[in-house]
């Protein structure tokens, strides 16, 4: 089976967006703001990764809103080299001979709205406590791998946590040409294995 690495990210998007709908209702019912819960898409075609990480800025850097400081700036450009480094964060088995050819990382929210209008800080700071989403920043990250040996990607070691304290969990949904499958990792147990999904 065949699959286009768009259409699967396409594929894994949408179930990312359903498992935020249910995070968003979770998140009324229980009327508090969680922090250290990302998404991470993988997949898989032919010798191609892609991968796709979504986390708060609050996770990554300790705060949630726009940086204004100089010190919160260096934090978020400290974050941003970091996870322009993959292979640092996510340990693929050696034989499956994987090298980035693509990263791309951006930083959402804090002084822009999704329609394009500014947002001021203050306002943002001002409806906090009306719409727990205002001014708050999240960092999403797309990478694309060349991996000789895609056979051989039957685990995924997580040092992503030990590099962002603030991280605590990753929901991690998997594409491959065999399966799709959603999986949830942690601090506590930071090895993913694909055995069954190659």
């Amino acid at each position: 089976m065949r699959i286009n690495i768009m259409t699967a990210l396409a594929v894994i998007g949408a179930l990312a967006l359903v498992s935020a709908a249910r995070a968003e209702d979770e998140h009324r019912e229980l009327g508090s703001h969680v922090h250290g819960h990302g998404t991470l898409n993988i997949a898989v075609e032919d010798k191609r990764v892609a991968m796709e990480l979504k986390m708060p800025g609050m996770d990554l850097v300790g705060f949630e809103h726009e940086a204004e400081t100089k010190e919160q700036k260096a934090a978020v450009e400290k974050a941003k080299a970091k996870l322009a480094k993959p292979l640092a964060l996510f340990k693929l088995p050696a034989s499956a001979s994987c090298s980035v050819s693509e990263v791309r990382v951006v930083l959402e929210g804090g002084d822009v709205h999704d329609d394009g209008e500014e947002n001021h800080a203050e306002q943002a700071d001002a409806d906090h406590d009306d719409d727990e989403r205002g001014g708050h920043t999240e960092f999403h990250v797309a990478y694309v791998l060349d991996c000789a040996k895609p056979a051989n990607l039957t685990s995924i070691g997580f040092d992503y946590f030990k590099t962002f304290p603030g991280a605590n969990e990753l929901t991690v949904n998997v594409v491959t040409a065999k399966a799709q499958s959603t999986y949830e990792v942690s601090r506590d147990k930071p090895t993913l294995d694909l055995g069954s999904m190659m």
